[in-house]
């Protein structure tokens, strides 16, 4: 085992006290299904002390959303806690009344949940939702609540916050999304913050910044962290101890640095080596060599500017030209805003640019209207970031990945089946799911029905817009050798949108670096990551988690 010593993380250095803060002793969680009762925690105990940082990883249905929203009294109607006690601050908590239980929220325990998209109030300015637990519990009135959100949203790295306090969510992107929902949570200044997933949906400068900020809320005040995350480096990085979760039951525990160099249940080892973040570094895919054929994707000095609804306008794009060749997967990459997920939408003639060109196989989409445009539109498909949201709920698999097929009349009823099935085994998916919906799959077996869908038409180009951010480590892996699968069968070209460098480094023959709307530096993968030119490049990579067992992990 090779131990390596990066410099010292902000956190892994506070003492713990005797008592601790939060303690959860033999907790029972159970779900009323259609199926009959579900166990989702089966005798979960830890405790977390002022100051700590404790880590809880697992992958997704292991129990540890549930556990933060049995200790916040926010847990759903169909689920009930059948024993054990959680206690705050020596105090058993969980027999409260929702109104104790209020009091608590935002002023002593602080929460981040995961699903921005979910969790703010698409009606209501994002500074008066930051505002609302300050002046909830009379900590400041409106007007002095107004200024100390803004600087809040600075404190979380949001830019220009005096803007974005008067903005709605739908204005925002994700990962801004994110960083209001972390400003929030730390408006009260909480002894405990529960973060689920916070950094999902952030790139590695802001993940950075806004872990920065939550250790510095431990160094100031004894602030004590229950960090759950799916991001291994993440927590190898920031954790003082990392828990285990698995099937409702905690299958390993100790230590961040004895957890990660010596796992010793064959769930955690299985963790470890599907995390890219933590996975030896491999050699990069060679590109192919580029030659003078047309390219598949041509995009020229686009464009776009947004009117914002408090006054005035925004760029989100400023000029950004790129080529994708046959069979390649260019990567998109930079912080939220930066004007990626906008470009990609450009490119499929999903929004239209102020100014620039774009051409597709050679034909010029810009300047393609009506019949000629959609039948151009087959050969493009997209999959999007949350498999959640992106697929019907009312409808079955079978016919959701119908869908394309049928909107193109392509083939009759019976050749439709037949596809189906071979989008199915594309995807290494039973064939029987086709019977399924969306809610009886796990989130990666969603992503794949996504993927499948996109392949019905037997496209050139797939847009993956950060196809895995939302999925475990274990889970991750899988996708990517899927997409690596497919597009050696089918040669495709992917244009892969995501914030995670590891990812990048994984699946990229070519990447490009996004910043305020422009290309600042882009080639080849290895040139990018080992050789990097500008300044804001240096500055992503090192942003990267480097944790102490990041190297020799089994």
């Amino acid at each position: 085992m090779t131990i390596t010593s990066p410099p010292a993380p902000p956190t892994h250095t506070h003492a713990r006290t005797a008592d601790p803060l939060l303690r959860v002793d033999d907790l029972r969680v159970r779900y009323q299904a259609e199926s009959g009762a579900v166990s989702a925690l089966a005798g979960v105990s830890l405790q977390v002390c002022r100051g700590e940082v404790v880590a809880l990883v697992g992958e997704s249905g292991s129990g540890k959303s549930t556990l933060a929203q049995s200790v916040i009294g926010l847990l759903g109607a169909n689920a009930e806690i059948t024993g054990g006690t959680i206690a705050f601050d020596g105090k058993v908590i969980d027999t409260r009344s929702a109104r104790a239980l209020q009091r608590l929220r935002g002023a002593r325990i602080g929460f981040v949940p995961q699903d921005p998209g979910l969790s703010l109030n698409p009606v209501q300015r994002v500074g008066e939702q930051v505002a609302e637990a300050l002046v909830v519990h009379r900590l400041a009135d409106r007007k002095s609540a107004r200024g100390r959100a803004v600087e809040l949203l600075a404190e979380a790295g949001l830019d220009r916050p005096e803007l974005r306090e008067v903005q709605y969510p739908h204005e925002l992107s994700g990962g801004q999304r994110q960083r209001v929902l972390i400003a929030a949570a730390l408006a009260c200044a909480p002894d405990l913050v529960i973060a689920d997933e916070p950094t999902s949906a952030l790139d590695a400068t802001v993940a950075r910044r806004v872990l920065d900020q939550l250790a510095s809320q431990i160094a100031a005040k004894g602030t004590a962290v229950l960090l759950i995350t799916h991001d291994l480096a993440v927590a190898a990085e920031r954790a003082d101890r990392i828990i285990v979760l698995n099937g409702g039951e905690i299958v390993e525990s100790g230590p961040t640095a004895t957890v990660l160099a010596d796992p010793r249940h064959p769930y955690t080892k299985r963790l470890l080596a599907a995390s890219p973040s933590l996975a030896p570094v491999g050699a990069y895919r060679t590109p192919k060599p580029r030659d003078g054929a047309t390219p598949l994707l041509a995009v020229r000095e686009v464009r776009k500017r947004f009117r914002a609804q408090a006054g005035g306008s925004v760029t989100a794009v400023a000029g950004v030209d790129f080529e994708l060749r046959r069979g390649e997967t260019l990567s998109l990459v930079g912080e939220s805003g930066s004007g990626k997920s906008t470009t990609a939408r450009i490119a499929l003639r999903l929004t239209d640019p102020d100014s620039g060109r774009v051409a597709f196989d050679g034909q010029e989409l810009t300047r393609l209207r009506g019949a000629r445009l959609r039948v151009l539109r087959k050969r493009f498909q997209v999959v999007y970031q949350n498999p959640y949201a992106s697929l019907d709920p009312r409808w079955r698999v079978g016919a959701i990945i119908e869908e394309p097929l049928r909107a193109y009349g392509v083939g009759d009823r019976a050749a439709r089946q037949a596809r189906i099935a071979e989008l199915l085994e594309q995807v290494a998916l039973p064939a029987d799911f086709a019977q399924r919906r969306p809610a009886e799959l796990s989130g990666g077996q969603r992503q794949r029905v996504a993927i499948a869908r996109a392949l019905a038409l037997h496209p050139d180009l797939l847009v993956l817009d950060e196809p895995v951010s939302a999925l475990d480590a274990s889970v991750q892996a899988q996708i990517l050798e899927l997409l690596d699968r497919l597009q050696s069968e089918l040669a495709l070209s992917y244009l892969f949108i995501s914030h995670d460098l590891a990812v990048v480094r994984r699946i990229s023959d070519h990447v490009a670096v996004m910043r305020h709307g422009r290309i600042v530096e882009s080639g080849p993968t290895a040139q990018i990551f080992d050789n990097p030119q500008h300044e804001y490049t240096r500055e992503l990579l090192s942003a990267i988690p480097r944790p102490a067992v990041a190297k020799g992990l089994p």
